[in-house]
């Protein structure tokens, strides 16, 4: 079964996006995996299809009606039983784990939010796994659903030429990556590292762990104090 993504969005013509090129496009084409988007405002009842309303309280902005939303997302969910995500930026952290285990299910249902947010009604009820792709804010939810889209297709079965390349990366181990290094042997006056042309596989192994540790320490210290790295 491949994996099957429904995205609920304004702005459907933002789908695939550049997921419709390179490896994931050619994934997509093959049936590896599947997209499909609804529009939210299908589910507007009124002449205008209005999907918003003014933040109860008082405040700037608007916000996504429940009601509205809730209906797109019982269409979408009909039938089946996929995790059911909110790209927010209150959300917990994407993370590589959470990826791996998204890819490793049957799809994701992604609701892309706009204006100041949902109506918190609607997350409650159905169930909303809120997931931020970082300390920054966008204007909706539509590029935060492309990365993590981008990041769990990339590692499905098959997608890329070679399985390893979705092992040996940053994260996987807890740490970053360690630095690569390819022809010419000198570029402006510096060499690639002599131990990586050695040939010994145990002392390039140990000089890729120290580098990753060491760049890591210098860069994302808090990665350090992981389980999955002490």
């Amino acid at each position: 079964m491949s994996f099957r993504a429904t995205v609920l969005t304004l702005y459907p013509d933002m789908f695939p996006g550049h997921l419709g090129h390179s490896l994931s496009g050619k994934a997509l084409e093959r049936g590896q995996w599947s997209l499909e988007t609804v529009q939210i405002r299908d589910f507007a009842e009124d002449k205008h299809r209005t999907v918003d309303d003014t933040p109860a309280g008082g405040g700037a902005g608007m916000v996504l009606r429940a009601d509205i939303l809730a209906k797109a997302i019982d269409h979408a969910c009909a039938g089946n039983d996929r995790p059911r995500l909110l790209m927010s930026p209150r959300g917990r952290p994407l993370t590589q784990k959470r990826v791996r285990e998204l890819a490793a299910g049957p799809g994701a249902i992604i609701v892309c939010g706009r204006f100041e947010g949902v109506d918190q009604r609607v997350i409650d009820s159905r169930g909303l796994e809120e997931i931020s792709i970082g300390d920054y804010i966008l204007s909706g939810g539509e590029p935060a659903a492309l990365t993590l889209l981008d990041a769990v297709v990339r590692i499905l079965p098959g997608v890329m030429g070679n399985d390893l390349s979705g092992v040996h990366e940053s994260f996987e181990s807890g740490l970053l990556e360690h630095p690569h290094y390819t022809r010419p042997q000198v570029f402006e006056g510096m060499e690639i590292p002599a131990v990586l042309t050695s040939g010994h596989h145990g002392e390039i192994k140990k000089w890729r762990e120290a580098e990753a540790r060491k760049l890591t320490a210098e860069r994302r210290p808090d990665l350090l104090h992981h389980p999955v790295t002490k």
